[in-house]
């Protein structure tokens, strides 16, 4: 039965009630709304759908879906949408500066919105990288009933008889390159690679972030890691319509699920899944948000007694839809909470614990892509963070799959990732060799580039692991091999990494976690005597304006103080 909702204290009363609102409600009636429609809460469905890549395609439709589940619980949906900057096609130009921007934009976009319009819940879509933290972002800022929903993955391409994603793609390019590969075979690959709709197939950043998503208690249960071609996908997002409504009821919201303990359990999500690197920088932006301070060295520090339990790619085997095939995140956290890796008592959009939704999920022992957290991969999780002289404000880097945890080397320096590419595909890097790309971070870019293009490109050369590449920049979820990503602070600033010279020796131990530039320390400062800040392109527009607010990248790459600095929460007026 549709439940009845008084408006006295939702922030709709602003936009729909009394009688000096009547000018508001002119434009209601005027979209077809009838009166007993304009005195329901109003619910902003937000979609991230878009033509620009697969990962988008879906999220339009399955937000319409999500209207009908939000009508059915009561409440009267408004449909929005905002952009979405897709990695996969931004990468490796000069568009990829845009990337992580976006994922303010996003934030900000659904705020200006919401506080607009003055909705009284939230249901959002998202597929691609940024458009995942940054709709989760906005979620705990607004502080509404909200649910979050992936779009899903896309199916793997098949390819001479193997799975395979756009991984493959980029690292033929580096096959080819290296002549082991006739031009054809990167035409054949291309085509089958990416088969329809969804999100990278991988444990790469859209998948880690939808994980994240259900430990962290913002999503349904068992559902964002369904394909986007699933049938179920529509039933999802029905039930997340209804569902928002009964958040609403109960007035559970976002910050009252998203505590620090769900934050861990988040964090050890990423590292159980060997999943993208980017949720070091995910993690505690989406923290700040809710006032809660969790930065790279309190997401590192879980990672390291979290183990590496999904078999998932890059650094493994299976994909998305295997995970989702084998019983989802929720059976991988099934094992986890069985061996106390886990706060069960964190509460859920559902209504109930972590421990209670769980408690319904039955151990498959047939499946292979998730391992029992008694007999893991590897006793360490698939993500390590590092500090050391050549980043006293951290690093981060993917082990999952690496045969080695030390690398030391003589330094190759590269002020952008352009050049960088060049003298890869020109095959001038030497096995052995530390390459450093820099003035890539959050400011000195502008925008904190991801570096994926020139990491495949190694990996197809076959350096994957015989070469090391550091940089301030990111790197994709996609990215596999001894990358080390969000050296800070960054070489805009003038952090260590700045003062690097060919043939400096790095030491690397992700074992211990640490990294270190092997330089006496009279050298160095006289280096940093004589360095000066550099001017990068980008003097006007949305990326200059970046440039001068945003925040080092342990704490989130912030644009803003977060709950913290606060005096009014939006779900409040």
């Amino acid at each position: 039965m549709t439940q009845t909702f008084d408006k006295s204290r939702l922030p709709s009363r602003h936009v729909s009630v009394g009688p000096e609102r009547a000018p508001h409600r002119s434009y209601y009636y005027a979209m077809g709304l009838t009166e007993e429609e304009i005195a329901r809460p109003f619910v902003g469905v937000v979609s991230a759908g878009n033509d620009s890549a697969p990962c988008n395609t879906t999220l339009d439709a399955q937000a319409d879906v999500a209207r009908k589940g939000v009508e059915a619980g009561g409440g009267m949906p408004r449909r929005f949408n905002t952009i979405t900057v897709t990695d996969g096609i931004a990468m490796g130009h000069q568009g990829m500066k845009s990337s992580l921007i976006s994922r303010e934009v996003i934030a900000d976009s659904i705020e200006l919105s919401v506080r607009g319009h003055c909705y009284d819940a939230l249901v959002g879509f998202a597929g691609c990288d940024k458009s995942l933290p940054g709709m989760m972002m906005a979620m705990l800022r607004l502080n509404v009933p909200s649910i979050f929903v992936y779009g899903g993955s896309i199916l793997p391409g098949r390819f001479h008889g193997r799975d395979v994603t756009v991984k493959d793609v980029f690292e033929v390019v580096g096959r080819y390159a290296a002549g082991a590969c006739p031009l054809s075979e990167v035409h054949e690959l291309e085509r089958v690679a990416c088969p329809g709709h969804g999100a990278c197939g991988g444990q790469y950043t859209a998948n880690t972030m939808a994980c994240v998503g259900e430990a962290i208690g913002l999503s349904l249960p068992n559902s964002n890691m369904a394909p986007a071609p699933y049938t179920s996908r529509e039933q999802i997002a029905h039930a997340a319509g209804v569902q928002v409504m009964e958040l609403l009821a109960k007035n559970i919201r976002p910050r009252d699920i998203c505590t620090r303990q769900a934050f861990e359990n988040a964090a050890r999500i990423v590292a159980a899944t060997g999943g993208s690197t980017n949720g070091g920088l995910h993690l505690p932006a989406m923290a700040s948000e809710a006032g809660i301070a969790f930065d790279l060295f309190d997401v590192a520090e879980i990672f390291k007694t979290t183990p590496w339990l999904a078999d998932l790619q890059p650094g493994g085997q299976y994909v998305a839809r295997d995970m989702y095939d084998a019983g989802g995140v929720y059976m991988l956290m099934k094992t986890m909470l069985a061996e106390g890796l886990l706060h069960g008592d964190c509460l859920t959009v559902t209504g109930r614990t972590l421990a209670e939704n769980i408690d319904q999920v039955t151990w498959n022992p047939d499946q292979k892509v998730i391992y029992d957290a008694r007999s893991p991969i590897t006793p360490t999780g698939g993500v390590v963070g590092l500090k050391g002289s050549l980043a006293p404000d951290g690093a981060i880097v993917k082990v999952a799959g690496l045969h080695s945890l030390h690398f030391s080397g003589p330094a190759r320096c590269f002020d952008c990732e352009e050049d960088a590419f060049a003298a890869v595909e020109a095959r001038a890097i030497r096995e052995g060799e530390v390459v450093v790309i820099r003035y890539e971070g959050p400011r000195g870019g502008p925008g904190m580039r991801e570096m994926l293009a020139t990491t495949a490109a190694l990996y197809g050369l076959g350096m994957g692991e015989s070469v090391a590449l550091i940089t301030d920049g990111r790197f994709s979820g996609a990215t596999r091999g001894f990358c080390i990503g969000h050296v800070g602070p960054e070489a805009a600033e003038g952090g260590p990494i700045a003062l690097v010279e060919d043939g400096d020796i790095i030491r690397i131990d992700a074992e211990a976690g640490t990294i270190d530039l092997d330089v006496p320390d009279d050298v160095l400062a006289a280096r940093r005597a004589a360095w000066s800040p550099r001017v990068n392109d980008y003097q006007s527009g949305a990326l200059w304006r970046y440039a001068q607010i945003v925040g080092p990248a342990y704490k989130g790459a912030l644009t803003h103080p977060g709950a913290s600095a606060e005096r009014h929460v939006y779900a409040d007026i």
